[in-house]
């Protein structure tokens, strides 16, 4: 049986520290018949998980993981398990002062009964334990409302295919997609480029229309609108529309594969896209300028400096893995961004991303 043990836990409470009387180690037991992925210990009260414990491997059924208190961190912990297909088994108060071994272990399956009319087919899962039911068939699986979430856009390029950025699903457990007419489908991500900051997320079924990307070259000055989910949480929980200008035909660095871009975008638009004044997708947007940095060494502050990987980049890529984007030629006349954002919402989703 490995014994691990960490080090470095200040965030949860946890540290590797010399014994004490009353901060001896105490262990968690994998008792489940799956591998663990995942392991956080966090004080009891905290609403957030903190970080994986297990960042030098994963955790076999019947091995254990060893942990020390730090001084003053108390006695209640809420543990939480993340189990390779997904599922969590998550105790709350535990006190780990009188219990210093801790098993995590799946509950024993409901037998199968006869239905009654009137009764529920099934016992509800025990409180505290995640996915003590059987996994739910493919395309229902459900986000786990205790786990460390972050969040960004993607948009529809082909049948059951999204594009977002890279940074947007790095380090993930699980990644769901929130689809316009409010379905919450899982994902899986079978490519991606770190480079380019762009990622492919696959879902079952339809997401939405396909949106096309411009085939003809894009030039400076030229009118953009963006379409996403910034500061999710804090503003609207709907798609948020801004417009701006092409401001230059390279990105931080004179980076070729960007545009730099003067449509304002916040922390939750990465992925989303980047559209001419016909709705046709010119780039896909990805990071903002750290305003207060510069203004740190120019004395300074930039306005609206943001950038987005370019469309000739996302549709190489998108080809490379297997998938053909729709490409369409722009005319010269406009429409008004409010028809562009007509158009592109039903192929816009949310990403939610589970760490």
């Amino acid at each position: 049986m490995r014994l691990v043990i960490a080090a470095a836990l200040l965030a949860s409470g946890l540290v590797a520290a010399p014994a004490l009387a009353q901060n001896e180690p105490f262990r968690i037991v994998n008792r489940t018949p799956e591998v663990a992925v995942g392991l956080f210990a966090v004080r009891t009260g905290r609403t957030e998980w903190g970080s994986n414990l297990l960042n030098r491997g994963p955790l076999g059924p019947g091995q254990t993981f060893a942990l020390r208190p730090s001084e003053g961190a108390g006695c209640a912990f809420d543990l939480r398990l993340v189990l390779q297909a997904g599922q969590d088994v998550i105790q709350r108060n535990v006190d780990i002062c009188t219990n210093r071994t801790v098993v995590m272990a799946a509950p024993a399956p409901v037998l199968a009964m006869p239905s009654l009319p009137g009764l529920p087919d099934r016992k509800p899962a025990p409180e505290g334990v995640a996915g003590a039911l059987p996994p739910p068939p493919a395309g229902t699986a459900r986000p786990n409302p205790n786990a460390r979430v972050s969040t960004g856009t993607g948009f529809v390029v082909g049948n059951g295919a999204i594009l977002t950025n890279h940074h947007v699903i790095d380090g993930c457990q699980r990644v769901f997609v929130r689809t316009p007419d409010n379905r919450t489908l899982p994902a899986q991500v079978p490519a991606a480029d770190a480079r380019r900051d762009l990622a492919l997320v696959r879902v079952t079924g339809e997401a939405g229309p396909v949106l096309s990307f411009r085939s003809n070259p894009v030039r400076r000055g030229e009118s953009v609108v963006t379409y996403g989910f910034p500061l999710a949480g804090l503003l609207s929980s709907g798609p948020t529309l801004t417009t701006g200008e092409v401001s230059a035909l390279s990105g931080l660095g004179d980076n070729q594969q960007q545009f730099q871009i003067s449509a304002p975008v916040q922390q939750g638009n990465s992925g989303g896209p980047l559209l001419d004044r016909q709705g046709n997708v010119i780039g896909v947007v990805v990071s903002k300028l750290n305003a207060a940095r510069i203004a740190q060494r120019t004395g300074d502050i930039p306005q609206n400096v943001n950038f987005a990987v370019k469309g000739t980049e996302a549709v190489d890529f998108l080809r490379r893995n297997g998938v053909t984007p729709q490409m369409r030629e722009s005319a010269s006349v406009e429409r008004p961004a409010a028809e562009v954002g007509e158009q592109v919402h039903p192929s816009t989703v949310f990403i939610r991303c589970e760490k």
